[in-house]
């Protein structure tokens, strides 16, 4: 792998320690190898937030933390609390989960209103939207990217990578042209490549969001 690459790779890659046994040490070692291979950022639950800040303290390596994950169906309001907490500790941007149920119920108001809810939250801060592509039709797919764009959003994210299948190169087209140049795209879940991370950055992904990070560069 060519320095370039590598350094593209690396400033696309959020590395990821959202596994529910994961200890303070284990993203403490999440943060230095974030250090180490010059990832752009890191991907915390919110209750480790304070921890990445402290060990990422003066460094250019951004802090994301998650808000109604994985499921995504907890009022709004509750997402919002874990979002604003997060960012009061350090955050600096946030990744919700979309109300996939009430998506397929039709309820695209409740959606919107429900991601501007967490957008209000951010204080600022770039919120990503969790639809999980692989729960939805293409229709589906579409109402959830109108309706983050309508609530000021700044990232469509593929997945969660819990309950339905990983970020696909055909997921990050479409999102990319349902989006256009209105919001970013990232991609994750199952992400554990070189090929696969080249394959969904020259799909349009803007960023990827994966625990294998450090394969991935090597």
């Amino acid at each position: 792998m060519n320095d370039d690459l590598r350094r593209r790779l690396a400033l696309a890659i959020e590395h990821t320690e959202i596994h529910p046994e994961a200890t303070e040490e284990d993203v403490l070692r999440t943060c230095a190898e974030a250090l180490d291979h010059g990832f752009g950022a890191v991907c915390v639950a919110s209750v480790r937030v304070a921890a990445a800040a402290r060990a990422l303290e003066g460094s250019d390596v951004r802090i994301v933390s998650i808000a109604g994950f994985p499921l995504g169906a907890v009022h709004a309001e509750a997402k919002a609390a874990e979002a604003a907490k997060a960012v009061a500790l350090g955050a600096d941007e946030i990744d919700m989960v979309l109300a996939v149920g009430h998506l397929k119920e039709g309820r695209i108001d409740h959606v919107r209103d429900d991601i501007r809810c967490v957008r209000e939250a951010c204080d600022g801060r770039p919120l990503k939207v969790i639809i999980e592509c692989g729960l939805l039709t293409e229709a589906e797919i579409g109402s959830a990217c109108a309706a983050l764009l309508d609530a000021g959003a700044a990232f469509v994210k593929t997945s969660t990578g819990v309950y339905s299948r990983g970020a696909t190169v055909e997921d990050v087209t479409l999102l990319r042209r349902l989006v256009g140049d209105r919001a970013r795209v990232k991609a994750s879940g199952g992400i554990r490549t070189t090929e696969q991370a080249v394959a969904l950055l020259d799909a349009g992904a803007d960023r990827l969001g994966t625990s294998s990070g450090v394969a991935i560069v090597s």
